[in-house]
């Protein structure tokens, strides 16, 4: 056959398989599914997963470590494996359409169908199905056993054995399982099949080690006592560990090996606002616990918590609970109309008022750490009322922990965007100070707690204090392990650590692209690995979270990560003779393997924009990584894309790099509508997958390209005190540079991003018009008044990200008025041109949606094409599912309209009055006249 031919041949049958293609239209994003939940058995012979298809149910898989299936189960998700791995325990909930239809026949919340919940043997394939579950639980690091909440027990009929008087008996004293009463608690054996019902039980715990378990339980009738009580699975025997009327129990907390256990009482039955909370403590072979503290014997002017984390220390020496402030106590027999309702906002308060307040429940519940020596029951106060945080080192057992205080710190770190710290070091066994550091970063202790160490933004430093002699260390001043591209008016972050050798002998710090090993005493460095010749960035994986030590002696597995073309992969290092071997790598994103815990079998995902992230399984050496799962088999039948990095030079004379998105069935001789959607600089994660959805704030790539849009991300460099010219100069050059290849129609382009790449879209629509088309989500249009407001979701001020952090101006409106003239659109409104869409919630609470209001209403006055989209109670990005398919709808037609000249939707000519809203979305295209 002649090459002519043979190669016309090729390229029919390549458009002709294209041309087959379906294009995503908004109904097939249903057809997606996400991985979710996947855990690999202790033995590392198994794997479970759930595949959520649409953002609505689940569908659980069982497979082998070689990918076959041993079981599939509609609505099953949140699967966990027993620690023999010989069960994979999973909740199966209800059809979802089907508790819909019955919502909408208005059928009570207590009739509607409960969770199940499915008892799988990978050994023998049986699987057990018990239905009404409230919840399960099964021992972290022993097996053999399950326990479960019922929500109801089945109806059982009176033994004609009852007498009269006894049916009369549970007549008369009918008790229901709810919240308040408690649950009927199954516990199974998973060995033999044997249960035991304990009823309403209103809270239980396993042993972490031990084959222990603790539960409160309410009593069989309305009369009965309230108790706590521990049972010995082993023997069978249950111990009442105390019981008392209309008792409550908080914080039950067994040691390691379940041989210890402590918690709190409350048996006071008045209403009284002083809760009377008693700390008490048992210990394997005791009948009953032991009373450690109350509020009579504890510290002068604090009280025991409720709220404290009660536990114990690893070697089991030490407990540790929550001390507290007495609360402020409520005179609860003023009217409404005595009660006085003000703010007052004070000007040096630590706290912004809106932050106390939404800090409040927090302050209203907050505790102490505070130590009992269980050989001889002293009590250590660590935290207290001033030195409100501590760090306990060694878990626990160290003989020293870390108190600290932010506030003297608080008030100017509202507009610092930097924090400071007050730190104590305790001795645990006396309560006595033994040194102070005053105003100083965050601090950590090493894991054995011989130093305190951190960062220091303004030396760009890592050091570390020697806990016992106090010696400082800086460990790295002068050097860059900083960050190297840091554009903000602040001293920079730093890049991490991959954490602690055994005993403390040193840290492992990273610089932007390798690892070094440095001793904390003498601040002696040396470099362990050798990146920074080929750009190549070094990380190392923890795969065991329990171990607090990086073992040096062992090869280490870390991620690799090639700056220049964003590939990834695996390597192993031999620290002890420098050697790195390379496992696997290649244009993709790796995950951070999950590895069996008792053997060296692992699962991970790879992903790329073509691929989707799927499970593979391998071992410590990924000699024959194999795919493990397929969730989304229907992508073939779909025009997707590909993606490519590119290049551009930036008019401050900066080389750039972004993402260029084509359809698959791209031809470089035909004009395409361009989106350009970015925020600061995105190119690194050039292989991250994105599957069809309803985006929250951003276009979907995969959609959009298989619609036949070319998309552009490029990255931008900022110059402090000029952001929105900043944007101007590296997003417009790199436009045109893809105008100049020949295969964007320029009159056809179109921008889209939100919150900071909302602003900057709002900014470039003011100096230039080579837009078609802009949708602009949360933008700040006003520099000015967005200054002066609140971060609602924290109650922050946001003056401190316009002096220092991601707005770039550098300083205040007072200091440096024209930036803040120059880089708000509202000053320039009138110069735009370009149609724009809207988006901005009225419950935001990251950029207050009145700035989306005063940019609508300014383009309004102007009469300037524009729209406002406002989903009533959606944060800063719709979030429920409806508002989100919603967006997507009306952003595809806007810029199908604009860019590919579809008919105008009807909303678009018509809005969408209030008396119609949530009944006529007005998405019907209007007949071109």
């Amino acid at each position: 056959m002649p090459k002519k031919l043979l190669l016309l041949l090729l390229i029919l049958f390549q458009t002709l398989s294209f041309a087959q293609k379906k294009v995503l239209d908004h109904d097939d994003l249903a057809l997606w599914s996400t991985i979710e939940d996947e855990a690999i058995a202790p033995n590392g012979s198994y794997l479970l997963y759930s595949l959520e298809k649409g953002e609505k149910d689940h569908f659980l898989k069982i497979q082998d470590i070689q990918g076959n299936f041993l079981l599939t189960y509609d609505r099953g998700q949140k699967g966990i494996f027993t620690h023999d791995s010989k069960h994979a325990i999973f909740t199966i909930k209800p059809w979802k359409d089907s508790i819909m239809a019955l919502q909408k026949r208005k059928v009570k919340k207590d009739k509607l169908p409960k969770d199940s919940i499915g008892i799988f043997s990978v050994q023998t394939k049986e699987l057990k199905k018990i239905g009404n579950i409230k919840s399960f639980k099964v021992p972290e690091k022993w097996s053999g056993y399950l326990a479960y909440q019922l929500e109801e027990l089945k109806k059982e009929t009176s033994s004609k054995k009852d007498s009269t008087a006894e049916q009369e008996k549970k007549k008369d004293k009918p008790k229901k399982a709810n919240k308040k009463n408690g649950y009927h608690l199954v516990v199974h054996n998973l060995e033999n099949q044997q249960q035991d019902t304990i009823k309403f039980v209103t809270e239980y715990v396993f042993a972490k080690k031990g084959k222990w378990l603790a539960y409160v339980s309410t009593g069989e009738t309305k009369d009965d006592e309230i108790g706590i009580y521990v049972r010995n699975l082993s023997s069978g025997q249950t111990i009442n560990l105390h019981q008392a009327p209309k008792a409550k129990y908080f914080q039950l907390a067994f040691s390691e090996s379940g041989k210890q256990f402590g918690f709190i009482a409350d048996t006071d039955t008045t209403k009284v606002q002083l809760r009377p909370n008693e700390l008490y403590f048992w210990s394997s072979g005791k009948s009953d616990a032991e009373r450690l503290i109350d509020n009579k014997t504890a510290p002068k002017g604090y009280v025991v918590s409720k709220y404290g984390k009660v536990h114990f220390s690893e070697d089991e020496s030490k407990l540790y609970f929550g001390l507290a402030k007495p609360p402020i106590v409520k005179d609860t027999s003023l009217l409404d109309e005595e009660i006085v309702n003000v703010e007052v906002w004070t000007y040096d308060e630590p706290r912004l008022y809106t932050v106390q307040e939404l800090q409040l429940k927090n302050d209203s519940i907050q505790s102490f750490t505070t130590a009992i020596h269980l050989q001889d029951k002293k009590v250590v106060p660590i935290g207290d009322m001033t030195f409100t945080d501590a760090d306990l080192g060694d878990k626990g057992n160290a003989e020293i922990a870390l108190a600290r205080t932010g506030k003297p710190y608080e008030l100017a770190s509202q507009w610092t965007a930097r924090r400071y710290y007050d730190y104590k070091v305790i001795d645990v066994k006396t309560g006595t100070t033994l040194r102070e550091f005053k105003k100083t970063p965050n601090l950590r202790l090493s894991p054995k707690a011989n130093y305190a160490y951190g960062y220091s933004r303004v030396d760009s430093t890592w050091f570390a204090y020697n806990t016992r002699t106090g010696k400082y260390t800086g460990l790295t001043k002068g050097e860059h392990f900083y960050s190297e591209e840091n554009d903000y008016p602040n001293f920079p972050f730093p890049y991490g650590l991959a954490g602690w050798t055994k005993n403390d002998k040193d840290i492992l710090i990273y610089d932007r692209y390798d690892i070094w090993k440095i001793n904390p005493e003498t601040g002696k460095k040396t470099k362990l690995t050798d990146g920074r010749a080929s750009k190549t960035v070094y990380r190392y994986l923890d795969l065991d979270e329990e171990e607090e030590a990086i073992d040096l002696d062992e090869p280490l597995l870390l991620s690799t990560f090639e700056e220049t073309t964003k590939d990834a992969g695996y390597v192993t290092f031999d620290v002890k003779n420098s050697k790195i071997t390379p496992l696997i790598s290649g244009p993709y994103r790796y995950s951070r393997p999950k590895k069996a815990l008792l053997n060296d079998n692992l699962i991970y995902t790879r992903q790329s924009f073509e691929e989707f992230p799927d499970l593979w399984g391998a071992d410590l050496g990924f000699k024959n990584p194999k795919k493990l799962s397929l969730a989304n088999p229907q992508q073939d039948a779909y025009n997707w894309g590909t993606m490519e990095l590119v290049e551009w030079i930036s008019l401050d004379g900066k080389k750039l790099q972004g993402m260029l998105v084509k359809p698959e069935d791209f031809n470089p001789s035909k004009k395409y509508p361009l989106l350009v959607n970015f925020y600061e600089k995105s190119s690194d994660g050039m292989h991250r997958h994105r599957h069809p959805r309803a985006e929250r704030s951003t276009i979907n790539y995969s959609f959009y390209t298989s619609r036949g849009y070319v998309i552009f991300n490029p990255d931008v460099e900022y110059r402090v005190g000029y952001p929105g010219e900043s944007a101007y100069n590296c997003v417009i050059p790199g436009v045109t540079s893809l105008i100049e290849k020949g295969f964007i129609d320029k009159d056809n382009i179109g921008v889209q991003g939100h919150s900071w790449g909302g602003y900057q879209i709002a900014y470039l629509v003011t100096k230039t018009d080579i837009f078609k088309a802009a949708e602009s989500g949360a933008p700040v249009p006003n520099m000015i008044s967005a200054y002066g407001g609140i971060r609602w979701w924290t109650g922050l001020s946001r003056q401190f990200q316009y002096e220092h952090t991601q707005s770039r101006i550098g300083g205040t409106p007072w200091e440096y008025p024209a930036r803040y003239i120059e880089n708000s659109p509202i000053f320039n409104i009138d110069k735009i041109n370009t149609p724009l869409l809207i988006m901005h919630n009225d419950a935001d609470g990251h950029v207050p949606w009145y700035q989306g209001i005063e940019f609508f209403v300014s383009l309004r006055r102007l009469g300037k094409p524009s729209w406002f989209l406002n989903y009533n109670g959606e944060p800063h990005w719709p979030l429920k599912l409806q508002n989100r398919k919603d967006f997507n709808i009306r952003m595809a037609q806007f810029f199908d309209h604009y860019l590919k000249g579809d008919a105008q939707p009807y909303w678009m000519k018509h809005g969408v009055p209030p008396i119609a809203k949530g009944i006529a979305q007005g998405y019907e295209l209007l007949e071109e006249k």
